[in-house]
């Protein structure tokens, strides 16, 4: 009888993290019981906070608890594991967490086969056999096994409803139908579920006829993508080569040039060099006959003296102009002017020509694009109506005013376990953005971060993975008493601008366009995010200073 007892709360007996029969089982601070290895992992993934807590609870502990196993507890789950199903039986007799049970199975319960609507009961095939064997139970109406039994019997009559009342749109017992239904229009439950079998039967084709003339769409338009795809890749390819072909003209025209000018170079040197020996030629004559000229002054013998300076003194005409002059700057500037001219011309045909394609071929494919708002009027055409999800809620943060308020408090919320609420000082919107949006939000506190997120980015794990601006599935402003910092993929960027309480987000989602604003008594934009956005996105709060009495709200603007 004791494992009997046992198995009947064997759930009592299992880990709530893994599911699992409790291994190596332990017991912490606020009574709760895990595998060791469990609640090891989960406050492993808990240290960065420094703040433990328990999974089903959430009572939080400091400093992190010493962990030590639970031997009486251990040996009940060893002998639980001795009162195993019947080997003799195949595993899926059993009744999983999905299946209908049998109410008569004691230990553990195999799966129920059929309902007795006058009993009350599911049973599996062994104790359903009294109903085909015993007379007293040929007259029970069997059905379907359900885990709902207790709403097919009526609640004033206590009789099985196999009446439907077509006035008040409900199921009704025999008696409702002779007493507080009576002269209403009521038939048999099985009557009506034929009525409505021909209308579900109705519906479902036109459904399907609307899912294969969507399916039909859906392949116009996929070979509307092979179509744009295939013009995109000729096009690239057509510019490709033509571009490349220009780029092989100007090397050609370019080489040309450059051989020209070589040439021309090579021609001048030679010329001017050839002009440069003459010069120098002639510097050396001319002081050779100043040499003699000076030694012939210091003869003094008259006669000679006057021999020989007919001779020397007379001289011979010079052989290059006296008024040569060099010009640097001058050789090839034709050249130069030239190339310079061209280079002028290609750029206005190629700024000419890519203006014709932006503004003909390339706006006839993309969808013309909506002015930015300039002035709050304008943002104000966007706005949003943004409520905060509870099942998101960090249990710390208390929601109000009709979920348009977080607050953070000292004491944990009465929130139920949720696998979308964040584990660290967050709460996430429940309305998905998309398209053009703007909303506003006051804050009063130490700070706050303003973000929009992914509601694929993850509740529970480290600091990088579930905060807010800190991965890449979040885009956050930092917003404090003195500065503003913007977050995203765990980069920081500083912001500038003025101080104030009450902030403007604007999105285009489809543009990739987040910007955010400080609002007063004008708009002034604080900080504009281009990127590419692939999932709809949350607006978000991050109130991670942990200081009690911190405010943020979404604000009404209509």
């Amino acid at each position: 009888m004791a494992q009997k007892g046992v198995q009947l709360d064997r759930e009592c007996f299992s880990c709530s993290i893994c599911l699992d029969l409790l291994k190596n089982p332990v017991a912490i601070p606020c009574g709760h019981s895990y595998c060791m290895n469990c609640i090891k992992s989960h406050w492993d993934g808990e240290d960065v906070k420094r703040e433990y807590s328990c999974p089903q609870c959430r009572r939080t502990f400091k400093p992190r608890p010493v962990l030590g196993k639970n031997t009486m507890l251990a040996d009940l789950v060893e002998k639980l594991k001795k009162t195993g199903p019947d080997p003799a039986l195949p595993s899926y007799y059993y009744a999983g967490p999905e299946d209908v049970s049998c109410d008569v199975c004691t230990g553990t319960k195999l799966k129920a086969c059929r309902s007795c609507l006058q009993c009350m009961v599911c049973f599996c095939e062994e104790h359903l056999q009294p109903h085909f064997e015993l007379p007293a139970y040929k007259k029970h109406q069997l059905a379907a096994p359900t885990k709902e039994l207790q709403e097919s019997v009526c609640s004033v009559h206590n009789e099985v409803m196999k009446m439907f009342c077509r006035t008040d749109q409900q199921s009704i017992c025999y008696l409702c139908s002779v007493d507080e239904h009576k002269g209403h229009d009521t038939v048999s439950a099985a009557a009506e579920r034929t009525d409505r079998q021909r209308g579900l039967e109705g519906t479902r084709f036109d459904i399907q006829q609307r899912v294969r003339d969507r399916e039909k769409d859906v392949k116009l338009l996929q070979k509307e993508v092979e179509a744009i795809n295939r013009s995109a890749d000729k096009t690239v390819e057509h510019f490709g080569k033509t571009f490349t072909e220009l780029i092989r003209v100007m090397e050609k025209r370019r080489a040309d040039v450059k051989r020209q000018v070589r040439s021309q170079q090579k021609t001048e040197v030679s010329r001017v060099k050839e002009l440069q020996k003459k010069v120098e030629q002639e510097i050396t004559e001319l002081k050779r006959r100043d040499a003699e000229l000076q030694k012939l002054s210091l003869t003094e013998d008259h006669k000679q003296f006057l021999q020989d300076y007919p001779s020397l003194s007379a001289l011979s005409g010079s052989t290059h102009s006296s008024g040569l002059k060099a010009h640097p700057l001058g050789y090839f500037w034709d050249v130069t002017a030239a190339v310079s001219e061209l280079r002028n011309k290609l750029q206005d045909v190629l700024r000419e020509g890519w203006t014709n394609i932006s503004q003909t071929e390339l706006d006839l494919l993309l969808p013309q694009q909506e002015p930015e708002p300039k002035t709050r009027a304008e943002f104000l055409k966007y706005s949003r109506d943004l409520t905060l999800d509870p099942n998101t809620a960090y249990t710390r943060l208390l929601l109000s005013d009709g979920n348009r308020k977080a607050t953070m408090m000292i004491d944990e919320q009465s929130y139920s376990s949720h696998p979308e609420r964040y584990t660290w000082w967050q709460v996430l919107s429940r309305e998905s953005l998309t398209g053009r949006c703007y909303w506003e939000v006051k804050w009063v506190g130490r700070g706050l971060r303003l973000a929009v997120a992914y509601k694929s980015m993850s509740r529970a794990g480290s600091w990088n993975q579930c905060t807010f601006g800190q991965n890449e599935k979040s885009w956050a402003l930092d917003c404090d008493l003195h500065c503003y910092n913007f977050w995203n993929n765990d980069v920081q960027t500083l912001v500038s601008g003025p101080q104030t309480s009450r902030i403007g987000v604007y999105l285009d989602h489809s543009a990739g366009v987040l910007s955010y604003y400080s609002v007063s008594d004008t708009m002034t934009l604080l900080h504009r995010v281009q990127t590419t956005f692939t999932e709809p996105l949350h607006a978000g709060f991050w109130l991670g200073w942990s200081v009690p009495g911190d405010t943020v709200e979404m604000c009404k603007l209509k």
